[in-house]
């Protein structure tokens, strides 16, 4: 699968970013990732505000591409998070592991389940290697948007 591919079936959009776009975003990840790690709420809310910071950063990638999610068709987040591989060169398994904490918040978002401190970590952990990771690529690759 390639980007162009994803834009044929119509899960990406052509997108031409500018620097403050990417910076908005680059600088709400952030923000999110702070929030996450506010021990008085909520331990759903801190998951919620460390996977904003995912996929942040991973909007933020494809921007930097030229690409966003088509948001009219369903999976925009995975697509989002799986396209990390083709945007940023983003390893597969961490790509397996960042999908796998999408998943955990759809079930936290759609039926409920409690999500315990241990994800809470985890996702703050991924989160914010990626947006440490996305920064540098941004540095190598795009030196125009940092």
């Amino acid at each position: 699968m390639t980007l162009q591919n994803l834009l044929a079936i119509q899960s990406l959009v052509e997108f031409t970013a500018q620097r403050e776009d990417i910076q908005r975003l680059l600088l709400a990840a952030e923000r999110n990732l702070n929030d996450a790690a506010v021990t008085a709420i909520s331990d759903e809310n801190r998951f919620d505000a460390a996977y904003k910071c995912v996929m942040q950063c991973a909007m933020a990638s494809l921007m930097a591409n030229g690409y966003r999610t088509s948001t009219s068709k369903p999976g925009h987040h995975q697509t989002a998070i799986q396209a990390l591989r083709l945007t940023v060169g983003l390893d597969a398994k961490k790509v397996v592991v960042l999908d796998g904490l999408r998943k955990q918040r759809n079930i936290n978002d759609y039926d409920g389940d409690p999500i315990s401190p241990t994800v809470v970590e985890e996702c703050q952990k991924q989160a914010g290697m990626l947006l440490t990771y996305v920064r540098e690529w941004l540095k190598a690759n795009h030196p125009d948007f940092c």
